[in-house]
């Protein structure tokens, strides 16, 4: 950094050169309004700004690490998956119906908005997957991390006699997309209410 500042998952720098300034924010950075809103939609997310000039480096519970480019566009992002953004990009909370509540993560997600970059946590190098149209993709909901684009998400339930009788293959539910865009998901899965039916 050379003066300018970013938000970070709250606790995640692991060291620092040069000088830097540390400052806790509320409601994911959002302020007042935000606050409120990440506590009613249940989407937490702990952030804290860094500014100054040096070299801040960022980590958590060793995940790897993706750097996304935005240049105007939306990312939808699960909070947990999110490690820190340049502080020009702006967040928030989106709806996104089912698809959370399979997750175990509440019915919404985190979006970033703007142009600048946005870091990434994964369990496992992050697979960024091309949707085009009439080439629709179906997700684990326990391995989806985020996703730009002109996308629509539809949640499936697989569940059928087979599954109830414990006959299934445990893909009991999927996040279909369709559109244009990318989708990210990691090479683990985490645990999900869907996974367990």
């Amino acid at each position: 950094m050379s003066g300018d500042a970013v938000k970070a998952k709250n606790g995640s720098m692991v060291a620092y050169e040069g000088e830097m300034a540390f400052k806790k924010m509320s409601g994911g950075g959002e302020g007042l309004r935000g606050m409120v809103t990440r506590r009613l939609t249940g989407e937490q997310m702990t952030v804290m700004e860094v500014k100054g000039h040096g070299t801040c480096y960022f980590a958590d519970r060793a995940s790897d690490i993706n750097l996304v480019q935005l240049t105007g566009e939306t990312l939808h992002v699960e909070a947990s998956n999110l490690l820190c953004t340049d502080s020009g990009l702006r967040t928030g909370t989106t709806f996104t119906g089912l698809r959370g509540a399979s997750q175990g993560n509440g019915l919404f997600t985190t979006t970033v908005e703007g142009t600048g970059q946005a870091a990434l946590m994964s369990d496992g190098p992050a697979v960024v997957l091309r949707v085009g149209p009439g080439m629709p993709l179906q997700v684990d909901p326990g391995a989806y991390i985020a996703h730009q684009g002109n996308l629509q998400q539809h949640f499936q339930s697989g569940v059928n006699f087979r599954t109830i009788m414990g006959e299934g293959s445990g893909e009991s539910f999927q996040i279909r997309f369709e559109g244009d865009g990318l989708v990210y998901v990691q090479p683990s899965e985490r645990n999900t209410v869907g996974g367990e039916v």
